[in-house]
């Protein structure tokens, strides 16, 4: 029987590795193909680790491009848990712009406030923060970088946020594919300002040139905020806020009760909004110092003139000193009705 299994798998090896696949060389592809052989031969005649009654990860996560009999790529899974032990990260969508920030953990007293940035300027007007292993940041941010060139390069306009998380979605799920790389451990979040632009009409029917082919939808335009988040697999959805890493839970929470869905919150209210959430983030990374970081994108017409730029330092240590005097405020509250509480059971 276990001969039949490697007889079966070394024939459909062949078929694993896509030829055209644009993002992975020739040699990643080939050593995909060796090391998956190697791997399936070893599991099959030593240690019979794919009998069909086996669900655990052992031996289903020895090679990245194998499901387990459930359905569950472990490697995959694996990188998730390396971001969930990253600094939280956060993306808030406002009315006027976009608004990122990140917990930076101060792993030394060595290390130079300010230095070692983890949000990166991807093109003029688009941005990204990742939580997870950091080497793997930098490399999602400079193939961001290749990606937004090539477009300018090809089309002659600037990418839209949309287009470069669909491109960059690609390339991640590409490394869950073979045997010869491993998924990246970081969760991305992408935020970006396209310019605002007309709805086309082409091919609708009707008269005159307003919803002729070529027209315009009067009233209505695509463009402005957009924000995204990658995973691990290569999934990516667009959010009005998007929180990953170690306080997500938190995060997230916080983030839900801005109603964000309903485009009133404005981007300095944002940027507020955002250091509160990351220091009440870093509740569960108490043992730690951090520093915060934080970014902004606005329209033509507001403080970034739809770059993607610094929060001013003045503006950040100001935001910061509201966050810890609500939380401070906070605490306040619940240390008095506790008080209040045993006072009632007295």
């Amino acid at each position: 029987m276990d001969v039949v299994r490697v007889i079966a798998l070394e024939a459909a090896l062949p078929s694993r590795v896509d030829p055209h696949h644009e993002y992975l060389s020739r040699s990643q592809k080939l050593l995909g193909v060796i090391g998956d052989f190697i791997i399936y031969r070893l599991a099959v005649k030593k240690t019979s680790i794919f009998s069909p009654q086996t669900s655990i990860g052992t031996g289903y996560d020895l090679t990245n491009s194998v499901f387990s009999p459930d359905g569950r790529n472990f490697q995959v899974e694996y990188a998730v848990k390396a971001v969930e032990n990253g600094g939280t990260s956060i993306g808030i969508k406002c009315k006027d712009g976009v608004v990122l920030a990140v917990e930076k953990i101060i792993s030394s007293k060595l290390l130079k406030p300010g230095a070692n940035n983890r949000i990166a300027t991807i093109d003029r007007h688009i941005g990204t923060v990742s939580s997870g292993l950091l080497p793997d940041g930098r490399h999602f941010e400079s193939r961001a970088r290749d990606e937004a060139r090539s477009w300018r390069n090809i089309y002659k306009s600037p990418i839209t946020t949309a287009d470069l998380s669909s491109r960059m979605g690609q390339y991640v799920q590409a490394y869950t594919l073979y045997s010869s790389v491993r998924p990246f451990g970081i969760t991305a979040i992408v935020a970006g300002w396209d310019s605002e632009c007309e709805v086309p009409v082409d091919g609708q029917v009707g008269s005159g040139p307003a919803i002729g082919s070529g027209g315009k939808i009067e009233g209505k335009t695509h463009g402005g905020p957009g924000l995204y988040m990658i995973e691990p697999s290569g999934l990516y959805w667009g959010y009005y806020g998007a929180a990953t890493g170690k306080g997500r839970q938190t995060a997230k929470a916080e983030l839900e009760k801005l109603n964000l869905a309903a485009g009133t919150l404005s981007l300095l209210d944002g940027v507020n909004e955002a250091a509160k959430i990351i220091h009440m983030a870093h509740a569960d990374n108490k043992d730690k110092d951090f520093e915060l970081e934080m970014t902004w994108i606005s329209g033509l017409d507001g403080p970034t003139k739809g770059r993607h730029e610094h929060v001013p330092k003045k503006l950040l240590e100001e935001a910061e000193k509201a966050a810890k005097r609500a939380l401070d405020g906070e605490d306040e509250d619940d240390e008095t009705k506790s008080t209040e509480d045993v006072k009632m059971e007295e």
